[in-house]
């Protein structure tokens, strides 16, 4: 499998990703953890917040546009079976919660706001992440 090197828009998205994240912080006073908002909105125990919806609906809509108006950005194969996909989908979701975050909450926000926790996550998060790439791929 070969893959495009792309560095200007992987720096374009990484900085309105960045943007996203540290508005949602300075505006709201909001960590933009996805793992956490999804949790959240889930959770019938949680006061649930329009921002909250709003942000994860803008998620969604962000690929309903890609998929209209620029569909050749999500040209790639997938060959691993549904029930594969659900099984690492649960991973992903157990991971998230013994870490108490994901990588957009660790990654992105916690390491640049120097978290000790963060930095230890995001660590784990790739090096797992790393392993399996090599173990699947």
């Amino acid at each position: 499998m070969t893959t495009e090197f792309t560095p200007l828009s992987g720096a374009i998205g990484g900085g309105l990703i960045g943007l996203a994240c540290a508005l949602l912080l300075v505006l709201f006073g909001k960590v933009a953890g996805i793992s956490g908002l999804i949790k959240s909105i889930f959770n019938p125990l949680a006061a649930a917040s329009r921002w909250k919806l709003c942000f994860m609906m803008g998620l969604l809509l962000a690929g309903v546009f890609i998929q209209l108006f620029a569909p050749e950005l999500l040209v790639g194969e997938l060959s691993l079976s549904p029930w594969m996909i659900i099984i690492a989908g649960l991973l992903v979701g157990a991971g998230t919660t013994l870490a108490n975050g994901c990588t957009s909450g660790h990654g992105v926000c916690g390491m640049s706001r120097f978290s000790a926790r963060s930095w230890v996550s995001t660590c784990t998060f790739m090096a797992i992440a790393i392993i399996t790439a090599n173990l699947v791929g």
